[in-house]
């Protein structure tokens, strides 16, 4: 019954005891406010021990995992938001996030037509709102093509 969040909890609470121990090591400079440096860490770490032995004391029912191929899907998302992260600077805006969109989008959909258009609309929308709406300094396209 519930182990799966039994064993969360418990890992979460091991690694929130290491966290408020890790905290109370913290020193305080000279020039500090008058909560100190430790305040903020500690009670981060408390807020994550008293969850877990929340999750420890009440779990939920186990949950229905996803057939396997839905783990493929996210593997392959993750992988095209960190190949769009990396791309950003050499390529501009506009390309790669028109590819990465499309990607997405077809991921959802499985229609090529709608999912290039709404990678397009996408990369162009997202480009004029931050560019000229939000004033980001966003780079179009690659320095060297035009």
């Amino acid at each position: 019954m519930a182990k799966s969040d039994r064993i969360f909890g418990l890992v979460v609470l091991v690694v929130a005891l290491a966290y408020i121990a890790s905290a109370t090591q913290i020193e305080s400079s000279f020039l500090s406010d008058p909560v100190g440096p430790r305040t903020f860490p500690i009670g981060i770490g408390l807020v994550a021990a008293v969850s877990a032995v929340f999750m420890i004391v009440r779990p939920d029912e186990d949950p229905n995992w996803p057939p396997l191929r839905i783990f493929g899907v996210l593997a392959i998302a993750a992988l095209v938001l960190i190949v769009y992260a990396l791309m950003l600077k050499p390529l501009g805006f506009l390309l790669p996030t028109a590819i990465s969109a499309a990607i997405l989008s077809y991921q959802l959909s499985d229609r090529p037509g709608p999912a290039a258009l709404a990678g397009i609309g996408l990369s162009i929308g997202l480009f004029l709102i931050f560019k000229y709406a939000l004033g980001l300094g966003l780079v179009a396209f690659p320095k060297g093509l035009f």
